[in-house]
């Protein structure tokens, strides 16, 4: 019944029967394997189509509402934009599958097409018929919003993710401040100065900066010395930012690993087997990092260009957010010293490059130990431990 052929933009059209009943059994088909998925212990959907009529929505809110019993958000996003419409054609459809191969000019001319076929039988959501719906329609990417019967705090946190997000092109910058004299002796937390090295990178930081002439940059330093010392010599707007602080260690705070392993051998052990879920003793975990970076990353999502010079933990989150890591990988990410991360958001993903600017600094990062349950050596704990003065 089905291949995998794209035949063009009459596939789309309303007055293909043929099609157009290919396309319902499809969306059926989707909208089934998604609440499979959901009673499988899935917590959040995404039933990616463009359901533009009525009896498309209707038909979606009868099987998820009433008679799985799921919550249901429809999103709606309303472009009269030529340039926008154009843009986004331009940068999004023509890499789909549909027009692998095909010339940049002829998908446009077809997608807009495709399009006119939606025009045809588009019906949007409307305030007063569609009264019943949970929904949030954006205008023009972002220009004005309607939003209508949110009832819970999954979609609150949706429709303020939705309003903060651009698609204006920009560039983030991740570094970590220079190299500190806590970085030498292999010391985690504390607020300590920059090294010699710390210091040269630092210069380094500020002549790559000036030399990339970023337009409207803005650089952002947590609350620690490290982060502003890095930052210093840096020509640009800056902001302090309580919430890129490390993560607090509680009462490992300004200890080694060998310190750690030495006094808390069993606390070692339980962040070794769950680095993500373990919170230090009157400190924090990886999973509380996350939470306390929530503001950050909807306003990175917000703004323009942004240097962010952070930590390693900090900027592990920070990472995993934007290049879609679990929670599993998010705490082993490595990001080494006197080193940026550039990441330029695109449609589905970010590109991302990894510059060094050539200045020594220690090691600091531990991979996840072979051996990490509560009776294991001294050895097997401190396996990974980088060399450290």
């Amino acid at each position: 019944m089905f291949h995998n052929q794209y035949d063009g933009h009459d596939f789309f059209s309303p007055t293909n029967k043929e099609a157009s009943k290919i396309r319902d059994e499809l969306a059926k088909m989707a909208l089934g394997d998604m609440c499979k998925w959901l009673d499988g212990g899935g917590e959040v959907a995404i039933y990616d189509a463009t359901n533009t009529t009525r009896l498309r929505r209707q038909m979606v809110y009868d099987h998820v509402v009433l008679t799985l019993g799921f919550r249901l958000l429809y999103v709606e996003s309303i472009c009269d934009d030529p340039a926008v419409i154009e843009e986004n054609i331009k940068a999004v459809k023509i890499n789909s599958p549909d027009y692998k191969g095909a010339d940049p000019d002829v998908a446009v001319k077809d997608f807009m097409e495709r399009i006119n076929h939606y025009k045809m039988a588009y019906e949007p959501l409307d305030e007063y018929q569609d009264s019943d719906y949970s929904f949030i329609k954006l205008f023009n990417v972002g220009e004005k919003f309607l939003v209508n019967k949110i009832t819970d705090h999954v979609m609150a946190k949706i429709v303020y993710y939705l309003m903060n997000i651009h698609i204006t092109p920009r560039t983030i910058y991740l570094t970590r401040h220079g190299e500190s004299e806590h970085n030498l002796k292999g010391r985690i937390g504390g607020d300590a100065n920059l090294s010699e090295h710390g210091l040269a990178y630092a210069a380094a930081l500020a002549s790559y900066v000036s030399k990339q002439h970023i337009s409207g940059l803005t650089v952002w330093t947590s609350h620690m010395k490290r982060t502003i010392q890095t930052a210093q010599l840096i020509s640009a707007p800056r902001e302090e930012w309580k919430a890129l602080n490390e993560i607090d260690a509680g009462v490992c705070e300004e200890m080694t690993y060998e310190e750690i392993q030495d006094r808390y051998p069993e606390e070692f052990a339980m962040r070794d087997h769950n680095k993500f879920r373990y919170r230090y003793p009157s400190g924090e975990s990886y999973e509380d990092l996350v939470t306390r970076l929530e503001p950050v990353t909807m306003e990175l999502e917000r703004q323009g260009n942004i240097l962010v010079i952070g930590h390693q933990a900090v900027l592990r989150c920070l990472l995993a957010y934007f290049l879609d890591k679990n929670y599993d990988e998010l705490p082993y990410l490595c990001f080494p010293l006197h080193t940026v991360i550039k990441l330029t958001p695109q449609a589905y993903g970010c590109a991302v490059e990894q510059l060094s600017l050539h200045v020594p600094a220690v090691n600091t990062h531990r991979p996840k130990p072979s051996k990490v349950h509560m009776g294991r050596s001294i050895d097997e704990a401190l396996e990974t431990v980088p060399p450290h003065q």
